[in-house]
């Protein structure tokens, strides 16, 4: 095979094309309708950039002129829209707090399109620093260079052996692995959410004195891809909080207390879950998020300093001297985009205050505190977040840890400088809906910034221009941002809310959980009203301390890290019957490692040259579940929403739930051999 190699600066091949563009944004609505239904149902993202790679190049070789640079400014426009859905990890509180009925689509584009464009311009200055000069891993911008430039070399072959008259066929990209996983998933999908004949989990339940258990089931294939991604050590992480939720925290509050002659053992166990247990799973993750932030202290300190240092010497020195590869958008540019991007986020918070009773100078001075947080709190954190997705990757990069310190910050602020907001009648609720708001923009900054360097990675790496790539960057957070708005709307009106339901008679077991939308409204309520569950969640945060001080034991002992605390606490924090696929993802996934393992050892090659093939199959299999069901959630959620009813499609009813659990059970195991039997195909 022809090696892949870069293209040279001194090369210029069309990059920023309208095709591309237009292929980007398509891509980009596939992708962020995928992570926020994703993102509110289990509270995980995933990285859409090697996928959206995939998809580029699989469409794009169908024209001859195209190239790996052009397919490298798609995947970039689509992978940071697609990150940007991390915005469902605080918005959708302002909906469940009855703030807004729905998601007004100017306001929602406003924060989002502002906030992620903010973080574009704040990691342009770090790119140098952090991507040129610096030996971080960048892992996924690294995979996705490396497809982008196999996928080249293969194209390249091909035309090779055309020209000499061989009738080869072309190179698989990887697409039909992606369609494979999202035509299955879809088709399973609709047979549970729509046609209602397929069960969507199941639940033993038993009690042994006074304590009640529980052994939950899901069969989501998008969570069983989604935990195929995040590996066996997150897995087992969120196995542990499952085993301390439903194994150890259920059973003894129920024993400790006396169930209600009209409850059953599910409506008492998943009560006492809900109201008090979750709280412990927000200790836990509140520790986490901290922890995770101090061990990176020193990493961020150095990529702020990098930052400012970037900002004062990095203009004039290469301006118009630097070779294609190393030119950034000027400040000039920069300073005027900023500029306009808070113009538009006091505009956006201008509008959202409206409505306060205030006075018009009073109302000023709040939006001059949101604006000044978002700005300087959000530069703070585009040069963490750029460093921590360099140096542990985008898709374990704590960005709700960072909301939950913001959210933490900014409710403070409020207390002490908002004094005549909180004075009002229902200013304590406007107050904390501007906390809220406030927390998105930061939100929307960090979640950029912890992509677009791992996109500059990739494009350093293929022989990209950057600033093409950074106006690429540009668009994809507008595009995505336009998307965000009417994918939360469906969903909300189709499903509903944990705690927050649009019309009465809905089913609140299909309900999205918004896991850390929901937390950071506690923490942001509590804040201001002292009615936090302390009891839960110091006992929540005990947990954490305690499960760090053993991950630092193992650490040493084993040489690696095996209890990510984040994770516990999702999985306490989550509905069992959400973590569960999740889990038996990650198991998927360490099976057929080992099983790979055993059969590279038999060939007598090294393991990562071996598998390569058959991982990076597996990824694309993972991501098209992901695709597949949520894309379904999607329409679903459309036609739910025109109907009016729960499920206007069902043929099947409720005397045929229990037969459809089983049925489901069926389908997700012989879907899990399917996915191996593919997998290993390859190897």
């Amino acid at each position: 095979m022809t090696q892949p190699v870069s293209v040279p600066a001194n090369v210029t091949l069309p990059e920023l094309t309208f095709r591309g563009v237009l292929l980007g944004a398509l891509i980009t609505v596939i992708f962020t309708a995928s992570n926020v239904f994703l993102g509110l149902k289990v509270g995980l993202t995933f990285s859409s950039a090697i996928p959206a790679a995939v998809i580029s190049m699989s469409v794009l070789r169908l024209f001859k002129d195209a190239n790996i640079l052009e397919n490298n400014m798609v995947q970039t426009q689509a992978s940071a829209a697609g990150t940007l859905s991390s915005i469902i990890f605080i918005l959708p509180a302002l909906v469940m707090m009855g703030h807004w009925q729905g998601f007004p689509f100017w306001q929602t584009l406003g924060i989002c399109a502002a906030g992620g464009m903010l973080g574009v311009m704040f990691t342009i200055p770090l790119r140098h620093v952090m991507v040129v000069q610096s030996d971080l891993p960048y892992p996924e911008g690294v995979a996705a260079a490396e497809i982008l430039r196999v996928g080249s070399a293969e194209r390249a072959q091909d035309a090779a052996e055309d020209s000499g008259g061989a009738s080869a066929k072309p190179a698989a990209t990887g697409m039909g692995d992606i369609v494979a996983g999202g035509a299955v998933a879809a088709v399973v999908s609709f047979a549970a959410s729509g046609l209602r004949v397929l069960g969507d989990s199941v639940s033993g339940w038993f009690a042994w004195g006074g304590a009640v258990f529980r052994l939950p089931m899901g069969f989501s294939l998008a969570l069983l891809g989604a935990g195929y991604l995040i590996g066996i050590v997150a897995g087992l992480a969120m196995l542990t909080g499952l085993i301390i939720s439903w194994g150890i925290a259920v059973p003894v509050l129920t024993a400790m207390g006396d169930m209600p002659a009209d409850m059953s053992l599910a409506q008492y166990a998943t009560g006492l879950w809900s109201s008090q247990v979750r709280f412990i799973g927000a200790g836990v993750i509140g520790v986490g998020a901290i922890w995770t932030l101090a061990t990176l202290f020193m990493p961020m300190a150095r990529g702020v300093k990098a930052s400012f240092s970037a900002l004062t010497k990095a203009g004039a020195a290469r301006a118009g001297k630097a070779p294609r590869t190393e030119r950034d958008l000027s400040a000039g540019w920069i300073s005027v985009v900023t500029l306009v991007l808070v113009v538009v986020l006091v505009i956006t918070f201008q509008v959202f205050l409206a409505g306060a009773p205030l006075s018009a100078a009073a109302i000023w001075k709040l939006v001059a505190y949101a604006v000044l947080f978002a700005f300087v709190f959000g530069f703070l954190v585009a040069a963490a977040c750029g460093y921590m997705a360099g140096l542990v990757g985008s898709s374990t990069s704590p960005i709700s840890g960072v909301g939950i310190v913001a959210i933490v910050l900014v409710s403070l602020l409020m207390l002490a400088l908002g004094g005549e907001l909180l004075a009002v009648q229902n200013g304590v609720q406007m107050a904390i809906a501007l906390a809220i708001f406030s927390t998105s923009a930061v939100v929307a900054v960090a979640s950029i910034s912890n992509d677009n360097l791992q996109d500059l990675k990739t494009g350093w790496l293929v022989g990209a221009t950057p600033w093409r790539q950074q106006v690429a960057l540009l668009i994809g957070c507008v595009v995505g941002a336009a998307v965000i708005s009417p994918v939360l709307e469906l969903l909300y009106n189709a499903y509903g809310f944990a705690d927050a339901m649009p019309r009465d008679g809905m089913d609140p077991a299909q309900a999205l959980s918004a896991p850390q939308a929901t937390l950071m409204l506690a923490i942001a309520r509590g804040i201001f009203t002292h009615q936090l569950n302390w009891t839960m969640i110091l006992i929540g945060m005990a947990v954490g301390v305690a499960l760090i001080v053993v991950d630092e034991i193992l650490k040493r002992t084993c040489r690696v890290a095996r209890i990510p605390v984040l994770a516990v606490g999702i999985g306490i924090y989550l509905p069992p019957t959400v973590a569960a696929p999740i889990v038996a993802g990650a198991v998927l996934a360490w099976l057929l490692e080992r099983a790979l393992r055993r059969r590279a050892a038999a060939a007598g090659k090294p393991y990562e040259q071996f598998a390569d093939a058959a991982n990076r199959r597996g990824v694309l299999i993972a991501s098209g579940l992901i695709v597949g069901e949520s894309l379904v959630g999607v329409l679903m959620a459309a036609i739910i929403g025109g109907a009016g009813t729960d499920a206007p499609l069902a043929i099947a009813g409720e005397t045929f739930a229990k037969p459809a659990s089983y049925l489901g059970l069926a389908v997700f195991v012989m879907v899990a051999v399917l996915f191996w039997r593919r997998v290993m195909r390859l190897a």
